[in-house]
C-alpha cells in the first residue's frame, strides 16, 4: 500500500530561501510547491525551486561512485574501493610533495549547505590545505575585503532596510530575476514596489535596461564605470555640504582624506567615462542626500570589474557620508544566526592577507585565493605547485576566465576527484566523481543569510527524502576522506588540540576516546550560544534545534532590523568606521579610464536569467523549453555599425578569445555594452545540457595575473573590451 506525506522544507539554489512543499510518495519526491504557510515567501517561489523536483529525478544524475576508465569514460564502483584508492594517491602526492600541494575548489551552493561548509573548513585547517579557491572570486569576496576594510569584519555586510527606506539605489543589480543576492529577502519584486507605492524612489543604475530598471527608474551608464559614477555622487555630496556631518562625527574617521580623494571626481570630468550628463548625476546625489531615508545596494554587476572592491567601499562610503549606514531605512546591520564575526574578531582565525598566492602574491579572502590563477597554480613549477584537487559543488570550467586553459591544467594534476550531482563541463577529466546528496536529501539551516535578511527569519528542515542511490552528504565524503590521510575534522578526545571547544567535549564521548562529532551537533551547540539562542534554557524562547522543529515552516525573528548596533558591529580600535583606508585612497588617486582599442570598441557585461542559476540548471526541461537560447543582447546602432541583423550568428571576439552566439536587438541595451548570459555551452554528462547548444562567455577572459583585480582577486568578467562580427556563411 502506497504512502504519500507532505513534507514542509524551503529552497535552497539562491538567497531568499522561499518555503516549500515536498509531495513524496513511497519514499521518491513527486512534486515542490510553495509554500502558502511560509511567514515571508506566503506562496512564492520561483520556477527554478519548483522545477528543482526534475533535479532531484534527473536519470543523468550520479548516484554511484565513478571512476575514469582509460579510455576517458566512467565505470561504476564501490564507495570503499574509491575511497581507499584516492587515500593511497594522497597519501602518494603528501609523501613526494607535502601538504601544500593539495587544494580544493568549492562552488556557490556549499553556501547553501551548512555542514558542507562546517566540515570544509575543518578539513582545510586541520589537513594545512594552501590551495583553496571558491566561486567567490567571481562573485562576492571584493564585498568581503571592503567590510574588512570597512568595518574590520570580512563577514559583515549592511543590507538595505528594504521594509522602511524612501528612496532605493541600486548598482549593478537586478533582483527581480535574481530575486536579491547578499541580501534575504522573498517576494523581493513586491518590496520594491511598496517602495514607490509608499511615495518612494528606486532607481537602478545598469548598462542594460534590466528587467527590474523597466519597473523603475533607469541610469544607464557605461560598463565598469561604476567607481567614477559613485566618486562623483560623493564629490557633489561634499562640495554642496550636503553630508551628515553629525552622523560622520560620531561614526567614521578619515573623512577628510576621502573629501580630498573625490574633489577631482566632478560630473564633468567622469562623464567621459561613465556616459552621464552632469547634471543627471548632481541631481542624484543631490536626492540621496536629501532624503527622509536611503539605502545604496549593489551587487554581481559591481563584483566583476577592474575596481570592484573599490565600488563595494564606495557604496558603503555612500550610506555613511548621508547619514544612512545603521539608521532606519538605511544600510542597516543584521545579527548573525551564530556570532562567526565577534568570535573571529576575538580569536583571530581568518583574517584578511593572512596567507598570499604562490603565482601573483594574491591575499588571501576567507581562506581563498583567485580562482582565476587556480590553473596557473597547477602549470608553474616548483615548491607548493598544486597536484591534488577536489572540488565541491562547483564547475570553474565554465565560471572562471579561460576555461580552456584550466581544463588542460586538470589534465595534469596527479589526483582530481569530484563532489557532485552531475559529471559536468569540468569533472568529466576527474578521476573519480563521488555522488553528493541534494539539498532535499539533508538536514540544513541558513546559517549565513539570517545576517542578510530585512526581516530576520530563520528555518530548520529535516530531509525530505532519503539519498537517492548511494549519494552521500558532502560533509561525510569530506570527513572519509580525511580519515584516510590521518585528519580528522571536529574530532574529539585525545585527537583535539588542548584547551580547545573541542577538547571541553571529551567527556561526552564513551571512553574518552576520539569520536566523529555530528554536523548537528555542532550546530546546535553553536545555535544555543549564539545572539538568538536560548543558552541552555537560561533564555526563555531562545533558539536550539529541537525549538525550531516546532516550526516546521520557520521562524520570524524580529519584525526589522535593529539599528544603532554600529559600535557592536565595528571591530576596529575605536569601533569607527574607516573611510580612508590606505588601500582605497591609493587606487582612487591612481584611478584612470581604459584605453580604447577601435579594435575592440564595445564592452561585454554578464547578465542573468530567470529560468538560468550559474552553470547547473541547463538539465531542466521544464526551465529549457520554449525560445530558450543563448544570446548577445546588443543596442541597434552597435548591431547596424557591425553589419548584423536580428537573430543572425554573430561572433564575440576580445584579446583573449571568440564565440558564436545569435544576437539579439535590443534598446534596453546602452550603446558600447552587449549583454551574454554566463553558464551556457556544456559539455558534460548531461544530455538536455549539452544539446541547448550556447558558449562559454567567460571564454572571453583573461587570466593574466594583470587582469585579476587587486585587492580581492577577483576576475574581470565585465567591462572588457570586444568587437562583434557577422558569421560569414558558406
Amino acid at each position: 500500500m502506497s504512502s504519500t506525506r507532505e513534507i514542509a522544507t524551503y529552497c535552497r539554489i539562491c538567497e531568499p530561501l522561499c518555503g516549500l512543499i515536498a509531495t513524496v510518495e513511497d519514499g521518491k519526491l513527486v512534486r515542490l510547491r510553495a509554500d502558502k504557510d511560509h511567514p515571508l515567501s506566503q506562496g512564492f517561489a520561483c520556477p527554478k525551486g519548483i522545477a528543482f523536483a526534475e533535479i532531484q529525478n534527473d536519470p543523468d544524475r550520479v548516484l554511484y561512485p565513478q571512476r575514469r576508465t582509460a579510455s576517458g569514460g566512467f565505470e561504476r564502483v564501490s564507495w570503499e574501493e574509491a575511497l581507499d584508492d584516492i587515500g593511497a594517491r594522497l597519501r602518494t602526492v603528501i609523501r613526494e610533495h607535502g601538504r601544500g600541494s593539495l587544494g580544493w575548489y568549492f562552488g556557490n551552493p556549499s553556501a547553501f549547505s551548512y555542514s558542507h561548509t562546517l566540515w570544509m573548513v575543518g578539513f582545510q585547517l586541520a589537513a594545512g590545505l594552501k590551495h583553496v579557491y571558491s566561486a567567490g572570486s567571481q562573485d562576492i569576496n571584493n564585498r568581503f575585503v571592503a567590510s574588512e576594510l570597512l568595518y574590520g569584519s570580512m563577514t559583515t555586510a549592511p543590507v538595505p532596510d528594504l521594509h522602511r527606506t524612501d528612496f532605493l539605489l541600486m548598482v549593478g543589480a537586478n533582483p527581480v530575476v535574481s530575486h536579491g543576492s547578499a541580501v534575504s529577502a522573498p517576494r523581493i519584486r513586491d518590496k520594491l514596489k511598496a517602495i514607490t507605492d509608499r511615495g518612494g524612489r528606486v532607481v537602478v543604475v545598469d548598462p542594460r535596461r534590466t528587467e527590474t530598471a523597466r519597473l523603475f527608474e533607469h541610469v544607464g551608464l557605461r560598463p565598469d564605470s561604476d567607481a567614477w559614477l559613485l566618486a562623483a555622487l560623493l564629490q557633489v555630496i561634499f562640495a554642496e555640504g550636503l553630508e551628515d556631518a553629525r552622523a560622520l562625527r560620531q561614526q567614521a574617521s578619515g573623512v577628510r582624506e576621502l573629501r580630498d580623494a573625490v574633489a577631482e571626481f566632478t560630473p564633468e570630468s567622469t562623464a567621459p567615462v561613465t556616459g552621464l550628463d552632469p547634471e543627471q548625476v548632481r541631481a542624484l546625489a543631490r536626492d540621496l542626500a536629501r532624503a527622509e531615508s536611503a539605502a545604496v545596494y549593489g551587487r554581481t554587476g559591481t563584483c566583476l570589474g577592474r575596481h570592484a572592491t573599490l565600488v563595494a567601499f564606495l557604496i558603503d562610503a555612500l550610506a555613511a557620508v548621508t547619514g544612512n549606514l545603521d539608521a532606519p531605512g538605511g544600510s542597516v546591520f543584521g545579527k548573525e544566526l551564530v556570532a562567526v564575526s565577534r568570535i573571529n574578531s576575538r580569536l583571530g582565525l581568518i583574517r584578511y592577507g593572512k596567507n598570499h598566492s604562490r603565482v601573483g602574491d594574491f591575499p588571501d579572502v576567507l581562506g581563498t585565493f583567485p580562482a582565476a590563477v587556480m590553473a596557473k597554480e597547477i602549470t608553474t613549477p616548483g615548491p607548493g605547485q598544486l597536484r591534488a584537487l577536489f572540488t565541491s559543488a562547483g564547475n570553474p570550467v565554465l565560471s572562471v576566465p579561460n576555461g580552456r586553459e584550466l581544463a588542460s591544467a586538470l589534465e595534469q594534476l596527479d589526483l582530481f576527484v569530484s563532489i557532485d550531482l552531475y559529471i559536468n563541463d569540468t569533472n568529466r577529466m576527474a578521476d573519480y566523481v563521488l555522488p553528493a546528496t541534494t539539498f532535499l536529501e539533508r538536514d540544513d539551516i541558513p546559517l549565513p543569510f539570517t545576517a542578510l535578511a530585512p526581516i530576520p527569519y530563520t528555518q530548520y528542515t529535516e530531509r525530505v527524502v532519503e539519498p537517492y542511490g548511494e549519494a552521500r552528504e558532502e560533509w561525510r565524503i569530506i570527513d572519509d576522506i580525511a580519515t584516510r590521510i590521518g585528519v580528522q575534522p571536529f574530532a574529539i578526545g585525545p585527537a583535539a588540540p588542548a584547551g580547545s571547544l573541542l577538547s571541553s567535549l571529551r567527556n561526552r564521548v564513551p571512553g574518552g576516546r576520539s569520536s566523529r562529532l555530528s554536523p548537528a551537533f555542532l550546530i546546535d551547540l553553536a545555535l544555543r550560544t549564539g545572539p538568538y539562542g536560548d543558552w541552555f534554557g537560561l533564555r526563555r524562547n531562545g533558539l536550539s534545534l529541537r525549538m525550531l522543529r516546532r516550526h516546521p515552516h520557520g521562524l520570524v525573528l524580529a519584525d526589522h532590523i535593529t539599528t544603532g548596533v554600529l559600535r557592536e558591529v565595528v571591530q576596529h580600535k575605536g569601533g569607527r568606521v574607516r573611510l580612508a583606508p590606505e588601500e582605497i585612497i591609493s587606487e582612487l588617486r591612481g584611478l584612470e579610464a581604459a584605453d580604447t582599442d577601435p579594435d575592440y570598441p564595445l564592452r561585454v557585461i554578464g547578465m542573468r536569467e530567470l529560468k538560468s542559476h550559474n552553470s547547473w540548471m541547463h538539465n531542466v526541461d521544464a526551465l529549457m523549453r520554449g525560445d530558450r537560447e543563448h544570446a548577445a543582447r546588443i543596442n541597434p546602432k552597435d548591431a547596424a555599425a557591425a553589419g548584423i541583423s536580428d537573430g543572425e550568428r554573430c561572433r564575440v571576439t576580445s584579446t583573449h578569445g571568440a564565440i558564436e552566439v545569435t544576437a539579439r536587438l535590443t534598446e534596453d541595451m546602452t550603446e558600447g555594452a552587449v549583454a551574454i548570459p554566463h553558464g551556457w555551452g556544456h559539455n558534460g554528462g548531461w544530455r538536455r545540457a549539452n544539446a541547448a547548444g550556447g558558449a562559454n562567455v567567460n571564454d572571453l577572459m583573461s587570466t593574466d595575473v594583470v587582469d585579476v583585480e587587486r585587492l580581492a582577486g577577483m576576475s574581470n568578467l565585465n567591462g572588457v573590451p570586444v568587437r562583434v562580427d557577422p558569421v560569414t556563411r558558406p
